[in-house]
């Protein structure tokens, strides 16, 4: 019988799977049958924390897109908080996140949540993305002061996509952006992608224009040298096997690196359920991002 399932495989493509193993792999949708419910679930709160929290449109560049949503806690030196969104680098909006402002402002944190343009918009040119979240990081680093920010106190979480944009960020060389080499006082990494070669042999490369450069240039896992934050790296038990994989290997190699990483798996969790972990005081992911981020605010 093991024969005739090995039989019926394709070619492998990456590690023990075939094409179709590989996409299905980064295809979150087809590991989680409850998705639309976790998608109303937060649109509903998300709709409700927009209208009851009330953010200011801040702009980091010049186009349109190029901007986040300001939570501010009311202190002055406060602890900033930057989001960066998933949605497989095509889909999401700072608006559809608002709900996971309001646990961090009520320990005296401030939250941005960015946005930045979809990959086809940029007809799949990912590095776009990746500068547009650096820059806002920056922009933020740079006018902290006038948001009411602390430059000591910046620091991002990314889900999903926004959790490879994410490893990104936390692996730029910000010496380059006229910054000092260490502007981020931590990061919390969810469900992301931080080796594209895996990715890039998949369908998301229909969409996404994958080349040599990109992929060592914005694989996170390629720059541990440039990680100068403490990580905080999480994963659910019912995602993919392949985006358990992605996680569990940039956590041991940052710890090979000697940099300081904390893993999180949350077990009976899916992909699309990791969001509601972090906006959750009590969840696994929000107490540990709230006492790092705490930590800073007092």
């Amino acid at each position: 019988m093991a024969d005739d399932v090995a039989q019926a495989k394709g070619p492998l493509v990456w590690l023990d799977m075939d094409q179709k193993a590989l996409d299905d792999a980064y295809d979150q949708t087809v590991w989680a049958a409850n998705q639309s419910l976790v998608q109303r679930r937060r649109e509903a709160a998300a709709n409700a924390a927009y209208a009851r929290l009330a953010p200011r449109r801040m702009s980091y560049g010049e186009t349109q897109i190029e901007g986040f949503d300001f939570y501010s806690c009311g202190r002055k030196g406060a602890p900033i908080l930057c989001f960066i969104h998933g949605g497989a680098w095509r889909s999401g909006t700072s608006r559809d996140f608002a709900q996971l402002a309001e646990p961090y402002l009520a320990i005296g944190a401030h939250v941005a949540i960015l946005d930045f343009v979809s990959i086809d918009a940029v007809h799949g040119e990912l590095p776009v993305m990746v500068d547009q979240v650096r820059r806002a990081v920056a922009h933020i680093y740079r006018h902290a002061a006038d948001f009411g920010g602390d430059q000591a106190k910046i620091f991002v979480a990314g889900h999903s996509s926004g959790g490879h944009l994410t490893g990104c960020v936390v692996t730029t060389d910000w010496e380059a952006y006229g910054l000092p080499r260490r502007i981020l006082a931590g990061a919390v990494l969810m469900s992301g992608m931080y080796d594209l070669e895996p990715v890039r042999r998949s369908k998301r490369s229909l969409y996404v224009r994958f080349t040599d450069e990109n992929v060592q240039a914005l694989s996170a896992i390629r720059h541990l040298d440039k990680i100068n934050c403490p990580l905080i790296l999480a994963y659910g038990s019912e995602e993919s096997p392949e985006f358990q994989r992605q996680t569990c290997a940039f956590h041991d190699a940052v710890q090979a690196a000697g940099k300081p990483v904390e893993l999180l798996v949350l077990e009976g969790t899916n992909h699309f359920e990791m969001v509601e972990s972090l906006a959750n005081p009590y969840g696994f992911i929000g107490r540990a991002a709230l006492a790092q981020v705490r930590t800073a605010a007092h």
